[in-house]
């Protein structure tokens, strides 16, 4: 299977923060910026494997770096950063710029990982990566570094797991 570029996944989507998107601090819901973050990951990760179906395997982190405000123009960029055998890292950044002034600043960042599925829901094999850019070979490079990570977190959430009480609190 022959590796893409990753500026063959690349998003970007480009929305102006209405009313209804604020919180009572008059800034972007956090909830809000994760549905975009959500929404532009999934379209890179189909993009880059081709295929009708990705699934979201883990959110690493979403940093919120600086407030979004209703001035503001909300940009979310996201890109296949690292590949597994089924499973692909998407690097997303959120670029608020102030409408009035364009003074522009990176407002939050974030890493999700997603799973091809088939059409039977099974794990497809996808394409590796080719990183071209300073940015991308940076992300690329430490991509390994992050899965690995991952997996010793998702080991420890299935741990955790089994110490979790099912019982609904108004039934104990």
């Amino acid at each position: 299977m022959n590796a893409k570029k990753i500026k063959e996944s690349r998003i970007v989507n480009t929305a102006q923060v209405l009313s209804c998107d604020l919180n009572n601090y008059n800034t972007l819901f956090g909830g809000i910026l994760m549905k975009k973050l959500d929404d532009a990951a999934t379209l890179s990760a189909r993009r880059h494997s081709r295929v009708k179906e990705c699934v979201t395997a883990s959110t690493d982190s979403i940093d919120f770096l600086c407030p979004i405000h209703q001035t503001d123009s909300v940009c979310v960029e996201s890109f296949v950063t690292y590949t597994g055998r089924t499973s692909m890292e998407i690097f997303c950044k959120v670029i608020a710029e102030d409408i009035m002034t364009g003074e522009r600043r990176i407002a939050a960042t974030a890493f999700l990982t997603f799973v091809a599925l088939d059409e039977n829901k099974r794990p497809v094999e996808i394409p590796g990566v080719i990183p071209e850019t300073e940015e991308e070979k940076f992300l690329y490079n430490t991509g390994k570094e992050r899965a690995e990570m991952r997996k010793l977190r998702r080991q420890k959430s299935k741990e955790l797991a089994g110490y979790i009480n099912l019982e609904k609190p108004w039934d104990l």
